[in-house]
């Protein structure tokens, strides 16, 4: 049956299967890389911003002195604001080499067998440019999207169903996004992997709305990418590989 709490359970049960054994390690490595990353911009951008400060206050009268506690405040803050709101997009440009792994680690996890096209890590190396390139095809091709869709919201009378037309819209594209690792894997082009969730629609925005939620979520949205690819393999095998062979 296709029915929107099926795609949610995936998506909760995606959750579940990164912390099994043999999964952990696909799921370590882009995530640590990030923590790397964003470690090393947050130190930057600290000592970019103590410098300022240091040029600062020397030019402001000592009764203004206590505002320096109130710039690195806000410095926190913002730093906090930008870590939330760009980590999932960092972590879709970092992780998408490791994700076709994961799909396919979780696929033989399930069903004991490896896709057709399976290369472990060699295959992933030796893809690793045009991965990348594939994943900011992709980020671009969402952000020319949702443009008419955020249009909506300053248009009168049509602005109070922008939020739910926003909600379908991200749902239908991010269930595409990481539904295309596991059906990926087994060679189904673009218009295939859409013709086919399509043919499950309910389940698949049900599927979209989950992460769409979690990405939302302070923490849990650190976990949506693995939990996203490891659900959408999950429904792959359960729900769609029988049809598409």
């Amino acid at each position: 049956m296709s029915n929107p709490f099926a795609g949610f359970g995936y998506f909760i049960r995606g959750l579940g299967l990164i912390f099994r054994p043999g999964l952990r390690r696909y799921v370590a490595i882009p995530l640590l890389i990030n923590i790397t990353l964003f470690a090393g911009l947050l130190w930057f951008g600290a000592g970019q911003f103590e410098a300022f400060m240091d040029w600062l206050m020397p030019e402001l009268p000592e009764w203004l002195q206590w505002l320096e506690g109130v710039f690195w405040v806000l410095f926190g803050i913002s730093a906090l604001l930008i870590l939330f709101f760009t980590f999932s997009l960092l972590a879709n440009l970092v992780g998408g080499p490791f994700n076709g792994l994961l799909a396919e680690a979780v696929e033989f996890h399930l069903t004991g067998q490896r896709p057709d096209s399976a290369g472990g890590w060699k295959k992933m190396l030796s893809e690793l440019l045009p991965t990348f390139i594939d994943e900011i095809k992709k980020l671009l091709h969402m952000g020319l999207w949702s443009l008419p869709f955020l249009a909506l919201f300053v248009v009168p009378v049509v602005n109070v169903i922008a939020p739910f037309t926003w909600l379908a819209f991200s749902a239908w594209m991010l269930a595409v996004e990481y539904n295309d690792y596991p059906m990926g894997n087994h060679g189904l082009r673009a218009d295939e992997q859409k013709q086919q969730l399509g043919s499950k629609r309910l389940m698949t925005l049900g599927f979209g709305s989950a992460v769409t939620l979690a990405t939302l979520t302070p923490l849990l949205n650190f976990l949506v990418m693995p939990a996203a690819v490891a659900g959408a393999t999950a429904m792959w095998v359960e729900r769609f590989r029988e049809r598409a062979e």
